[in-house]
């Protein structure tokens, strides 16, 4: 399956408790499940006024759906064309 990253912009996003994070996540997994099509949240990354997920699903439109179900932004959804880290540099 392809594997998306989602740039969801929320202002003080880095502001989020733990308790309004576990809201959030509660929320997408509910729309997950949902969906009634292949689909995984890997993991996110909360940042400044950002939230960068990475989820696999088929399309893109599938991702954006998943945001419009859930009631949050898919600013920018791009398709992972490659992973590189320190391990890629041997």
């Amino acid at each position: 399956m392809p594997q998306f990253i989602i740039e969801r912009n929320i202002d003080g996003a880095s502001n989020l408790t733990p308790d309004e994070l576990a809201d959030i996540a509660t929320g997408s997994c509910a729309v997950v499940d949902g969906l009634g099509v292949p689909y995984r949240w890997v993991t996110s990354y909360v940042a400044g006024d950002k939230i960068y997920c990475v989820h696999e699903t088929d399309d893109a439109e599938t991702i954006r759906e998943h945001a419009r179900r859930g009631g949050f932004p898919a600013d920018v959804v791009s398709v992972v064309s490659a992973q590189i880290g320190p391990e890629t540099a041997r």
